[in-house]
């Protein structure tokens, strides 16, 4: 088996699973951040469950920690009370990102399963765990269960060969891998990595990488571990793990050998990170603000990496570099070593441990038209701020900041370049719109919204500055609102209208919102290509109706916008009303098919 199969088999009293097998995985730890919380423990009153076992189960509290939002504040207090009330240990506001210290408080370990309400859980793949970031009601059924259900996914293997270039960094790895796969061709997969350059990497570079198998569409992207690596893990926890790798007879659906020693500094232009180019051809370009942090790139050697740039030089005049450890132990330990005297030195603004610029409202979002170099993993626009953001190394962002345009450390310049006097923008201001809720069968008749896009994430369908609501009733009017051209679609959409889109929709975050909001409207169901894999659980979790297609089909019965179509779940038939034709496309499956007549999860 591979190691996710080892990994699943071993958690789900099963000798042996294989791709598309549906088990039930036990979950070690489960834990939910300040943003799901809330709703999470909303799911468990409202639907009398209680906690399986308060030991394995954790808040961390990591998108907001100033509670400097209102509305995150009471989500905060709220979960702390119902931690007292159940003895449920709760990573606070002081602490740091969740899945950091799962790893560095021995929460996950190699061979270990984690979810979190955050879709980079599976960052956890750098120590050879299965880590899965899940909605809302995931999370409640784990916490009240103990396990969750789980569709074994096909792995993938990729073997990087050749010797790495000694400048090149971890994210300049994983942008490459990026530039290499995009956000699709990996999608639903789990990914494995091997090579010798693969196995000399440090827990802070398998962090790095495995962190954006999200933005690949990957469940998760898992490394084999390590004499070093385990020996690092025993160092921070005190704890004797036993190595995790793939038996040698392992199948896998496909396999890529990669030349290492071909990667060049790479950045990722903004609205995606998969739109990566080489620095050099994006060199100069004038930038308003660097952040350095993220569950990425926020680990102490990412903080060495910058100091090493900024150590005597200024950040340029009116640039702002902002600086955020991934955990308040690294924090320490940075200034420990004179890191944030560095930092300070620079002319840098240095932050609480948190997440930070992934979070609305925190350390790190930009303002509209403002240009951003990070390390963070996600540059979809609108997820940092309204600007527009590029994604690079630390020593990258450093460098950048120092010059005032996107550069290396080599070529930082002897003056920074400086400003000059640009147009204002305006922050454009969203129609509020409220729709029913629409009755579900398992037959539906509706109007066509065609949407013909690729990787439409989640920040396009509900953006997260959204977050915050728990009120089914107020999503809908947000809806699209943060995706060009359908700004204006939860104005115009009708209860029991059909959307139908293309490949990887959903991609990105683990947010309920993206799922409800169409529940809100009353929208009868979704047609798509694929899914991104969070969102497609979600989905089947809160009994909205999504379906897979062929392309080919929707052109063989001439599917236009505003037609109306008839989709039966059951059987997958799929007639256009307008000229009668018909066709079939995947229907549900069975145990999607017993959620939705369950009417959800919970």
């Amino acid at each position: 088996m591979t190691i996710i199969e080892q990994i699943i088999a071993n958690h789900s009293g099963q000798k042996t699973v294989k791709p598309g097998d549906i088990v039930d995985v036990i979950i070690d730890t489960r834990a939910a951040r300040d943003f799901g919380g809330a709703n999470v423990v909303k799911n468990l009153i409202d639907n009398g469950l209680t906690i399986d076992d308060p030991q394995k189960t954790v808040f961390t509290f990591d998108c907001n920690p100033g509670g400097s939002d209102q509305k995150y504040a009471a989500n905060q207090h709220y979960c702390r009370q119902y931690a007292r009330e159940n003895n449920i240990k709760v990573y606070d506001v002081d602490a740091g990102i969740g899945t950091h210290l799962a790893i560095d408080n021995g929460l996950a370990w190699p061979g270990s399963t984690f979810i979190s309400t955050d879709s980079h859980a599976n960052i956890m793949g750098a120590i050879a765990s299965f880590g899965q970031g899940m909605g809302d009601q995931d999370i409640a059924a784990a916490w009240a269960k103990g396990a969750v259900w789980f569709k074994v996914p096909a792995s993938v293997k990729i073997n990087l060969t050749g010797k790495r270039p000694a400048d090149i960094s971890a994210k300049d790895i994983v942008l490459n891998l990026l530039a290499i796969f995009g956000a699709n061709k990996l999608l639903g997969y789990s990914v494995e990595i091997y090579g010798e350059e693969a196995e000399k990497l440090t827990l802070s570079e398998r962090i790095t990488i495995a962190s954006m198998g999200t933005e690949m569409g990957a469940i998760i992207v898992l490394f084999p571990t390590s004499p070093a690596l385990l020996q690092e893990l025993k160092m921070m926890t005190g704890n004797d793990y036993k190595p995790v790798t793939a038996n040698a007879d392992a199948v896998y659906e496909k396999t890529f050998d990669i030349d290492i020693q071909t990667f060049v500094h790479m950045v990722a232009k903004p609205g995606h990170p998969h739109d990566d180019t080489s620095v050099d051809l994006v060199r100069k370009k004038k930038i308003d603000s660097g952040f350095i942090g993220s569950c990425t790139n926020g680990r102490i050697e990412d903080l060495r990496a910058a100091a090493a740039v900024l150590k005597g030089h200024k950040v340029a005049p009116g640039v702002v570099l902002k600086i955020v450890p991934s955990t308040d132990a690294i924090w320490n330990q940075a200034l420990d070593e004179g890191l944030i005297r560095i930092f300070k030195d620079a002319g840098v603004l240095v932050s609480n441990a948190g997440c930070a610029g992934c979070a609305a409202g925190q350390v790190g979002q930009n303002g509209p038209g403002e240009v951003t170099i990070s390390t963070g993993n996600r540059n979809f626009e609108g997820k940092q701020g309204k600007g527009f953001v590029y994604l690079a190394s630390p020593a990258v962002v450093a460098a950048s900041a120092v010059a005032g345009y996107i550069t290396t450390p080599g070529q930082i310049p002897d003056q920074p370049a400086l400003f000059h006097a640009t147009g204002s923008q305006h922050i454009s201001t969203t129609a509020q719109h409220t729709k029913a809720k629409a009755e579900k069968s398992t037959v539906v008749e509706g109007a066509v919204w065609i949407i013909a896009k690729d990787d439409i994430d989640t920040d396009m369908i509900f953006h997260n500055r959204y977050l915050t609501i728990t009120d089914i009733r107020e999503m809908g009017q947000y809806t699209f609102d943060n995706l060009k051209g359908f700004e204006d679609f939860a104005k115009k959409a009708k209860p029991g209208d059909i959307v139908i889109t293309q490949k990887n929709f959903g991609a990105g975050s683990s947010r309920q919102q993206a799922v409800d909001c169409f529940l809100s409207l009353g929208i009868s169901c979704i047609l798509a290509e694929s899914y991104g894999a969070i969102y497609e659980r979600n989905a089947i979790n809160a009994a909205l109706p999504i379906l897979t297609y062929n392309p080919e089909i929707i052109q063989q019965l001439e599917v236009m916008n505003g037609d109306r179509i008839k989709v039966d779940f059951v059987t997958g038939r799929l007639t256009n009303l307008r000229n009668q034709k018909s066709a079939t496309i995947n229907k549900f499956y069975d145990a999607q098919l017993a959620i939705y007549r369950n009417g959800g999860l919970l």
